[in-house]
């Protein structure tokens, strides 16, 4: 079985050489970028509303433990049931618990990247339940046995017609690739799960400190029905997706719809604070919200990085990052893809085993200019790196570094390997990409920069001499 640095090295030499998927992933992030930078102008002040964004932010995370109590304690005040996971186990190991007392037979889920970094699907399958996902690109890829692409667009690698041969596979008699057609094919299948669902599962954009109240985003009305229908509702949420104040919702759900998607505001957008309650027509009888851990107050104690965990899962930086485009989202082989998935997966689950990942960036800041919580994301890469280094350096890096520290502390020496470097260049092309080239490795894609024919020191010495 491969690593993952291997695993991730097999896969994106793969996609990366496939021209007609990355054709389709930058034609579709072109059309992003054009409704993204329509509904940014909109904003009276963009960068004003990231600079908010990112306060508000900061005071959730640096005052989390008083806000994760008062969210709780007003959601139970209401009938809700909180629990608080450690890990994931503890997660699933309490979703199967309430499965088997209510003697669940069918569960319907809308998006949730939580349950997706549980691996809740699996467990639950596992154990007998038939799950079925409600949100369209994702009920695509459970059919497909695949995990979501993207953030926001679980599916935005596959074409219409990948998705009519799906359909026609899997559900019978599809002949349409119209998107509406297709949709339609969808949803006749769905709405007869949401009536036999015993148990609806999501996730949640933004828990509300104040009011005790989680907030869920969407475009479909699937969440809608996936919270209402079923008897119980299940809500799994990391611990940083509170917020202090009902009004912050009022920046928050136009800045994720904007950065998300390049829209104003996201088409449903639904508060839920607890079970149904006397005299209300309908809802869930029973309201659980798994409040997730799993490593985040790892990342939270570490005060240069922390602010990681301000990301509202928006995708945006996904959706800029040149690494992305072309390697795509699952040869990253992790719940969390892109640039911030790079940053926050080695806090998750293991520097050693995940630092690849940072390594796996072109540090061009696009997505730290794109983040609207001003995460510094391509610095937070270089962190992690640096962190992996000292943490468990390789031989061969301590030799590497030592060699180096010692040609540039030694003047004398580093003129002399400049000018043995200037002449060995020009025998480069004969080696090159072959065993006994030296940068082989990074010569298979790219191209040796030259040495300059003349350094600034002699520069330097020749123009003193003129008179």
């Amino acid at each position: 079985m491969n690593t993952p640095v291997e695993q991730f090295r097999e896969d994106a030499t793969r996609v990366a050489a496939d021209e007609q998927h990355r054709r389709l992933i930058q034609g579709a992030l072109g059309k992003y970028y054009v409704a993204r930078d329509r509904q940014v102008g909109r904003f009276q002040d963009w960068q004003s509303a990231r600079q908010a964004a990112a306060e508000t932010k900061w005071e959730a995370v640096n005052h989390l433990d008083q806000h994760l109590v008062s969210f709780a304690e007003k959601l139970e005040a209401r009938g809700g049931k909180v629990f608080w996971a450690n890990n994931s186990a503890e997660a699933r190991d309490y979703i199967l618990k309430i499965c088997r007392e209510k003697k669940a037979r069918c569960i319907v889920k809308s998006k949730a990247m939580t349950a997706e970094e549980i691996h809740l699907n699996a467990a639950l399958e596992k154990d007998g339940y038939e799950v079925v996902e409600s949100d369209l690109g994702e009920y695509i890829v459970q059919l497909r046995k695949e995990a979501p692409y993207h953030f926001v667009f679980p599916a935005m690698h596959l074409s219409r017609g990948d998705i009519r041969e799906l359909f026609d596979r899997e559900i019978g008699n599809v002949k349409s690739d119209n998107p509406e057609d297709l949709t339609m094919v969808a949803r006749r299948v769905l709405r007869k799960k949401y009536c036999e669902a015993d148990i609806g599962i999501s996730g949640a954009n933004f828990a509300i400190a104040e009011t005790g109240m989680i907030s869920i985003t969407e475009n479909e009305g699937n969440a809608r029905l996936t919270t209402s229908l079923p008897r119980v509702h299940i809500a799994v949420m990391g611990i940083e997706k509170v917020l202090p104040r009902l009004e912050d919702l009022a920046l928050f759900l136009p800045m994720l719809g904007t950065a998300g998607a390049g829209q104003a505001i996201t088409c449903y957008n639904s508060m839920i604070g607890g079970p149904r309650q006397p005299g209300e027509c309908d809802g869930p009888e029973e309201f659980h919200v798994v409040l997730l851990d799993n490593h985040r107050t790892r990342l939270l104690a570490d005060p240069e990085q922390r602010d990681a965990l301000h990301c509202i899962r928006c995708g945006a930086c996904l959706n800029v990052c040149p690494i992305f485009k072309n390697i795509g989202g699952h040869s990253y082989g992790t719940t969390y893809q892109g640039p911030i998935g790079s940053v926050i997966t080695p806090h998750f689950r293991g520097l050693q085993d995940w630092k690849h990942l940072s390594n796996a960036s072109s540090l061009c800041g696009a997505c730290t200019s794109a983040c609207p919580v001003k995460i510094d994301i391509h610095h937070h890469l270089l962190h992690n790196r640096r962190n992996a280094a000292t943490q468990k350096p390789r031989w061969w890096e301590k030799l590497a570094y030592k060699i180096a520290a010692g040609v540039l502390n030694w003047p004398e020496f580093y003129a002399f390997a400049t000018a043995v470097g200037r002449v060995m260049q020009k025998f480069h092309p004969l080696v090159k990409g072959s065993v006994l080239d030296p940068a082989r490795a990074w010569t298979k894609t790219r191209e040796l920069p030259q040495v300059a024919p003349q350094s600034f020191r002699d520069y330097w010495r020749a123009r003193e001499r003129k008179p």
